[in-house]
């Protein structure tokens, strides 16, 4: 059975960086929007054209078009094992028609995992990242002073001010609070602890992905039982 994995997490959770290797482990797909739009353009799908054509206006992409370009995405053969979304959904409509995309499918049940950080946290993290001066690789707080990819000097970011990182996080949790709440209710949903290690962080990933999967796989039998 498929396993369906959306990643929750507020800036500096480490969200990404987990999708990406806990999708790597498992051999699946690691789906963001901006790598949907992306391919979409590049192989000319009809619902990205129309999204580029908005971005060049300098509109925002409406829900409609980003779930379309989604639901495009979803049709591809290496998401058949499943897939993990980073960056989707944004809002509790584009959550409700990704459970209709889901349904369709009919490939297994949707895990949603939220990165849990104190916010105090995320202001160390998200404040003392910095940028080299050279490659324009990220580096966080505890990575030195020279550069890992490089050696360039790192240097402070200018859009991450403790000021501007605590405004950046209360449009976050306004964002995303009823999202959470649309999603808290369902067997499948799990908080991770993300102020530990990456490692940990990881590890404790990867099983509570593992114990909602299965949740999930007895919740959906029940419902067909439920259904004859």
């Amino acid at each position: 059975m498929a396993l369906n994995v959306i990643m929750l997490g507020a800036p500096g959770a480490g969200k990404g960086t987990q999708a990406e290797r806990f999708a790597r482990q498992r051999g699946l797909p690691k789906i963001s929007t901006g790598d949907i739009l992306r391919q979409g353009i590049k192989d000319n799908w009809p619902v990205a054209m129309v999204a580029k054509a908005k971005m060049d206006r300098g509109e925002l992409v409406d829900d409609q078009t980003m779930v379309a370009i989604v639901r495009e995405r979803l049709k591809q053969p290496d998401t058949d094992a499943g897939f993990v979304l980073d960056g989707f959904p944004r809002t509790v409509s584009q959550a409700q028609a990704l459970d209709s995309i889901i349904h369709e499918r009919s490939k297994g049940p949707l895990i949603v995992v939220d990165i849990d950080v104190p916010e105090a946290e995320l202001v160390r993290r998200l404040a003392g990242r910095r940028i080299c001066s050279k490659c324009g690789e990220n580096a966080g707080p505890d990575d030195g002073d020279a550069c890992r990819r490089c050696g360039g000097n790192l240097i402070s970011r200018a859009d991450d001010s403790e000021a501007v990182v605590r405004e950046r996080l209360k449009v976050y949790h306004r964002a995303t609070e009823p999202l959470v709440g649309f999603y808290r209710g369902r067997p499948t949903f799990r908080t991770v602890n993300g102020a530990q290690v990456a490692d940990a962080v990881a590890r404790d990933l990867d099983a509570t992905i593992s114990d909602a999967a299965g949740e999930g796989v007895r919740a959906m039998g029940a419902q067909r039982s439920a259904g004859r």
